[in-house]
């Protein structure tokens, strides 16, 4: 029956277009799912061996060995690097520091993969395995049953006598029978394709949770990393000025990103600039709060720590980019891109 349909010598029983659109809407579902889970898998493990890997110990139902990833490993480079240098110089601790952080990142790294593989990665591929596979064993069946059908109407077609033609009639109502409970048990399956979608719906808002925290996590390491390392010096500010000035939009995140935005500086870069104009154009001294730590770079400095309260001053001929601190009986220069100045 199937080889002379495809030569075009026999009808073929049309599935109704509901059937059809069900069936289409599966296989698109499945496609996308493949293709959406594949490159999730790459984005969340771009090495191609690590990932064959995870997959053979998976497959051997045993735990894959652990390892440093990326951000981890430098973080360990670092520390490492900043200890032999020495934690007492400021290459050495900042170093250090940084390796923390990365270290840090790393832990916030392995954390967005085991979640978006249990919320997301999971439910997609247990419908590929499952269900699907479920669908396409049931779908396989109503094709045999369509054959056997259109098979018993051939043989009726071509009875002759009457005792032929009564047993092909019996023979077509037992494979209509048997078609139509096969193609009712299939259409139910395809319906069921909605709920899928609209729990891949649940799992991709569980993802994107997962992403946001990540990032968020990620965003406030760094700035903590930032503070430490007392991140705009004058240098900086006035070799980049453009980027360093640049709006950080606001989105809205988990609790980590709001206390992450409420840390940041609460005066403008031309506040500060237009106060600390004023200050050196005149003789008098003004309170400043310290924004960052700072390591004095020699006995001409004064060092600095987050938050401390201190006393500043102009003298003439002083560069623009520094001011006199005083601190009970120490003083010394600061750079006045660590200070915001006080009412």
């Amino acid at each position: 029956q199937f080889t002379e349909e495809k030569l075009g010598q026999a009808e073929k029983t049309e599935l109704d277009a509901h059937l059809e659109n069900l069936l289409s809407k599966a296989e698109c579902t499945k496609l996308w799912t493949e293709k959406i889970m594949k490159q999730t898998e790459v984005l969340l493990q771009p090495n191609p061996n690590a990932r064959i890997e995870e997959f053979v110990y998976e497959k051997l139902d045993r735990k894959a060995p652990s390892r440093m990833n990326n951000p981890e490993l430098l973080g360990q480079y670092m520390i490492d690097a900043g200890n032999e240098f020495g934690p007492g110089t400021a290459y050495g601790n900042a170093l250090i520091k940084c390796g923390e952080t990365q270290k840090r990142i790393g832990a916030a790294d392995r954390e967005l993969i085991q979640t978006s593989a249990i919320n997301f990665l999971t439910p997609l591929r247990n419908f590929i395995e499952g269900d699907y596979k479920t669908i396409t064993k049931e779908r396989k069946l109503l094709q045999n049953k369509r054959l056997d059908l259109d098979a018993a109407k051939t043989r009726l077609k071509k009875a002759k006598v009457a005792e032929a033609r009564a047993a092909s009639e019996q023979e077509v109502r037992i494979t209509q029978s048997e078609f139509d409970r096969q193609a009712e048990i299939t259409r139910l399956l395809l319906e069921g394709i909605s709920s899928t979608h609209a729990h891949h719906l649940r799992c991709l808002n569980d993802f994107v949770e997962a992403q946001m925290t990540y990032y968020a996590q990620c965003y406030q390491y760094m700035l903590d990393l930032q503070k430490q390392l007392g991140s705009f010096p004058s240098t900086f500010l006035s070799n980049n000025n453009q980027s360093s000035t640049t709006p950080v939009q606001s989105v809205s995140s988990p609790s980590v990103l709001a206390s992450a935005s409420a840390s940041l500086p609460s005066v403008s870069n031309s506040m500060v600039t237009s106060g600390l104009s004023e200050l050196k154009s005149s003789s008098g001294s003004r309170k400043a709060r310290v924004l960052y730590d700072y390591d004095a770079a020699n006995s001409s400095e004064l060092s600095l720590l987050a938050d401390e309260v201190i006393t500043v001053y102009s003298i003439p001929g002083m560069d623009s980019d520094w001011l006199m601190g005083e601190r009970g009986n120490q003083k010394g220069k600061v750079p006045i891109t660590y200070l915001e100045l006080l009412n």
